[in-house]
């Protein structure tokens, strides 16, 4: 039995799903050729929508749930890693396809995983997680495209969760000028402390709007979706972009042509599930350089293992500002 550890089990049958917490072994694991002792994971608001089985995340049965895990790999047939090596994983099929990070153990490919850089541990790894990594992909992606700090207003949706949070703060540390919306005005003081200067209301976009708009923003970073994001592209500016990522409203687009072939206004795709390996290394080592530490433990809270359940229903509901870390020992 001391070879058994926890895994927090997702099962479907005639009446839905189940979610247990099973005791496995590493014979019951996927195929990998590295093993990683967990240390930490994060509930994103896609562990949230596969815990309750409210979205369709979750694509073989049985499943251990967590799309992402940090620890140290324990045995490795991978050349790259050695036992002792401290890496981090985000993505790549986990809590979809294959075992996830809510296990006291992980079997994963290691052309799956990145190092942990040395400026973060295991837990500020998770606290920044999927939906941290996946706001600096849209920082970069509006960088790429020419989008400047000097350029304009940004907007940020979903500002109250983890994507929007950690883009504001990273967006306010590069120079820009960000705004926030969000459907909870009692969070305003939390927003503005992360660096957002102005708060709007989420009910501004939430709605049926004008296919074109007034020009009002530069640039956005949108984790919403639906009609959020048509109201965000009828109101940027010539030349602007925004980077998609989510769809916390809706994964619907009722929009029109007309932000794209009147101003020139472009949608940047967001993935960050499959992103190649050089995207999240650069990723990564921008998190090292231009997350400030101290707002990234601001928007933090921890929950144990016996956490995670009620953590994903939380998320789902819209209870949980910032970043949930889930220590794995605790």
């Amino acid at each position: 039995m001391s070879d058994m550890f926890r895994a927090i089990r997702i099962s479907k049958t005639d009446d839905g799903q189940t979610v247990e917490t099973a005791r496995v072994g590493l014979d019951d694991l996927m195929e990998g050729d590295v093993v990683v002792a967990v240390a930490h994971s994060t509930v994103n608001y896609k562990d949230g929508l596969a815990i309750t089985g409210k979205g369709p995340v979750v694509r073989k049965w049985p499943m251990i749930g967590g799309i992402d895990l940090a620890g140290t790999v324990e045995t490795s047939d991978n050349p790259a890693f050695k036992p002792g090596d401290q890496v981090l994983l985000n993505g790549y099929g986990l809590s979809e396809t294959h075992y996830g990070g809510y296990a006291d153990k992980a079997r994963v490919k290691g052309e799956w995983l990145v190092p942990l850089p040395a400026a973060f541990t295991t837990a500020q790894a998770m606290a920044i997680g999927t939906a941290g990594y996946t706001a600096m992909l849209c920082v970069l992606a509006l960088e790429d495209y020419g989008i400047t700090s000097g350029g304009g207003e940004v907007l940020v949706t979903g500002a109250n969760g983890g994507v929007g949070s950690v883009a504001i703060a990273l967006l306010a540390k590069l120079g820009f000028t960000v705004s926030a919306s969000t459907g909870r005005p009692e969070e305003a003081d939390y927003l503005k402390a992360l660096g957002a200067t102005t708060i709007i209301d989420r009910a501004e976009l939430s709605e049926k709007g004008r296919p074109l708009d007034k020009e009002r923003f530069a640039a956005g970073i949108d984790s919403v979706g639906s009609f959020t994001l048509a109201n965000l592209l009828a109101r940027t500016r010539y030349g602007g972009a925004v980077a998609a990522c989510g769809l916390a409203q809706g994964a619907d687009l009722p929009a029109t042509v007309m932000p794209f072939i009147l101003r020139g206004v472009a949608l940047l795709g967001v993935d960050s599930v499959q992103a190649p390996m050089a995207k999240r290394r650069r990723a990564w080592e921008r998190l090292a350089t231009d997350l400030d530490p101290a707002k990234l433990d601001s928007i933090t809270r921890t929950v144990g293992f016996d956490g995670i359940e009620q953590a994903a229903r939380d998320i789902v509901d819209g209870k949980i500002r910032g970043r949930v870390v889930v220590d794995i020992n605790g």
